[in-house]
């Protein structure tokens, strides 16, 4: 039983559509998802530099949220939102291990097979080192 399903989201319709098979599984199986959204130190930087302050930031990260909250929001799944910190792939693992989730979904980026084998995706790196099981969607 997916009793406590994380959902790694990053804003993409790849993880707009793992929110839709969270919503799913979270129904049919009576349970809750937590939100995982990671703010990528290599990217942040970036970002607040740009923005005009810390509030400017979250409001850009909650957007990018908003879609995945709407969509659990509609199917009535109970949800939380978590902001992590750090490179996507080990947060998300690091977090899923912790914290003893049933099952962790997350998006495929859709990486061609020299990409992920030069780059590695953060799909990828979850399943190899999570715990539990993982659902990737394409």
């Amino acid at each position: 039983m997916y009793k406590r399903i994380l959902l790694a989201v990053d804003g993409s319709d790849h993880s707009l559509r793992a929110t839709g098979q969270a919503a799913v599984l979270a129904k049919a199986m009576d349970g809750a998802v937590e939100i995982a959204y990671v703010a990528d130190f290599s990217k942040s930087k970036n970002a607040v530099l740009h923005s005009r302050g810390r509030s400017e930031l979250e409001l850009q990260r909650r957007k990018l949220l908003l879609p995945a909250e709407e969509l659990l929001k509609s199917e009535q799944v109970p949800f939380e939102v978590n902001i992590l910190h750090g490179d996507p792939g080990p947060a998300i693992v690091s977090h899923a291990n912790a914290h003893a989730f049933d099952l962790v979904i997350i998006g495929s980026r859709g990486l061609n097979p020299l990409q992920e084998m030069m780059l590695g995706s953060v799909s990828h790196k979850v399943l190899k080192r999570t715990e539990c099981p993982v659902m990737i969607v394409k």
